[in-house]
């Protein structure tokens, strides 16, 4: 029911059968830190006192409330750890393992990880950052390459905004020689004629046309018209002589325009990432592209020096890390020390005399050896008499003795903790005689700070009691 009511897992196995739900309360009284702190994650505790309950259906479903307002069963294991801790016979196995005496420790210490995790938090970050520019190194390695050929390419190409059309056209009037002498020659020939071109005739009117103005003043806009006409049509036969006289057969020229044609395109195949067929348009995009190629190429080249730019900030960091790692592990050193001497006398009291509970903390100097949890391998050892070797606590305990040893550790841990109520569940097992008499003393000192709640079979446990 407590595990229920601390956001357990819903089991509808839990539901008697023939019955809708189950429904499990708790009650408990918070000191007033615990209630500003309850309040942040939404659980909100009245006159200092919170009721937890907790619903489950018979289909499975659950539902939780605190203090007659709906919450969720993250928020009540969120602050289970700071109501009860419970306490069983898997404890003495659990204490066999070495990653468990860090946290042991780091809970007797009251250890803070907030400041070194913000600062471990950026060192990864930033060095996450940095891998993945340094990956994409040769990515930005061949694109750099790629913006250097174009460049180069353009240099020399040298290519001119509408060039490739003008090529073309070049290309066409030249392959078109023959043709265009004939046709551009007959009209200029029926413009300039002498006898009957389009010039003499229309020089004929005008001045046919200027006499009728001498007649009728109305007539001189007409003529003025004419006038202008006639001018422009001398113009275009101006032209026209000049273009058939630059008209003529020029293999050298053709040959020079039909190679330059193949280096634009040349230049356009290998650059283009245009997806348009037309030629002239992905010329244009790509001198457009040029206009910005040296502040791109300046860009990138400076991605060398942003590397090490962050790396100096990385070095930095991991310094912070390891300055807040070493606050940790010396903080870890003087504790350990402190939980030796205070188990080792719960030890004692728990007749065994001549063991001693020796807590080793060994610290990393550099980043490589920086965790989750700071720089430090935390370590329990027994010494079973004065000057004696440091044996592991799997190694240098029997069943009976772990049992003891892990009791003394939670007692000492217990008395430095704020937690309100401590569950012993068959902690004795395999203790008796003097010794069970013993662990039922402690178990009362420690009732004198907190709610102690003690599932025994020993009548030298359970005496203790009120």
């Amino acid at each position: 029911a407590l595990n229920l009511v601390l956001g357990g897992k819903a089991d509808s196995a839990l539901v008697r059968h023939g019955s809708e739900r189950a429904l499990a309360n708790a009650t408990f009284n918070i000191p007033k830190e615990f209630a500003e702190r309850f309040d942040e994650k939404g659980i909100i505790s009245e006159d200092g006192e919170l009721i937890l309950t907790r619903t489950v259906n018979k289909d499975g479903k659950s539902k939780a409330v605190a203090s007659g307002s709906a919450v969720s069963a993250s928020a009540l294991q969120d602050i289970a750890e700071e109501l009860v801790m419970v306490h069983g016979q898997a404890a003495s196995q659990t204490l066999t393992k070495s990653s468990k005496h860090l946290e042991l420790l780091d809970l007797f210490a009251g250890t803070s990880l907030d400041d070194y995790q913000v600062a471990l938090d950026a060192t990864n970050e930033l060095a996450k950052r940095i891998k993945a520019m340094m990956s994409a190194g040769k990515e930005f390695e061949r694109k750099l390459e790629a913006l250097r050929e174009f460049a180069a390419a353009l240099k020399k190409v040298k290519p001119q905004a509408g060039e490739l059309q003008e090529l073309n056209d070049e290309i066409s009037r030249l392959n078109s020689v023959e043709g265009l002498t004939s046709t551009a020659g007959n009209a200029s020939s029926i413009i300039e004629n002498d006898e009957s071109g389009v010039l003499t005739q229309l020089g004929t009117a005008r001045k046919a046309l200027e006499k009728a103005v001498a007649l009728d003043p109305s007539l001189a806009n007409l003529s003025d018209q004419l006038n202008e006409a006639f001018f422009e049509v001398q113009d275009i036969a101006a032209n026209l002589a000049s273009y058939l006289s630059d008209l003529a057969a020029d293999p050298g020229r053709l040959e020079y325009l039909q190679n330059r044609k193949s280096e634009l395109n040349k230049f356009i195949k290998q650059h283009s990432k245009s997806t348009s067929s037309d030629s002239n348009l992905a010329l244009h995009e790509l001198i457009e592209l040029g206009a910005n190629l040296d502040n791109e190429i300046a860009d990138l080249e400076g991605g060398d020096d942003r590397i090490v730019e962050l790396e100096n900030e990385l070095s930095a960091l991991q310094q912070t890390a390891l300055t807040e790692a070493a606050k940790i592990s010396a903080k870890r050193i003087d504790f350990g020390s402190k939980l030796s001497k205070a188990a080792s006398e719960e030890i004692h009291a728990l007749s065994m005399p001549n063991t001693n509970l020796v807590v080793e903390v060994k610290s990393g100097a550099t980043f490589s050896d920086i965790s989750t949890t700071g720089i430090d391998e935390v370590n329990f050892f027994l010494q079973t008499h004065k000057d004696g070797p440091l044996v592991s606590i799997a190694k240098g305990a029997s069943g009976g003795e772990l049992s003891r040893v892990a009791l003394a550790i939670e007692v000492v841990i217990a008395m430095n903790e704020e937690i309100g109520t401590y569950i012993f569940d068959e902690v004795d097992a395999g203790v008796g005689g003097k010794a069970a008499i013993e662990v039922g003393r402690r178990l009362k000192a420690l009732s004198k700070v907190a709610q102690v709640i003690v599932v025994t079979h020993l009548p030298q446990v359970a005496a203790w009691g009120d």
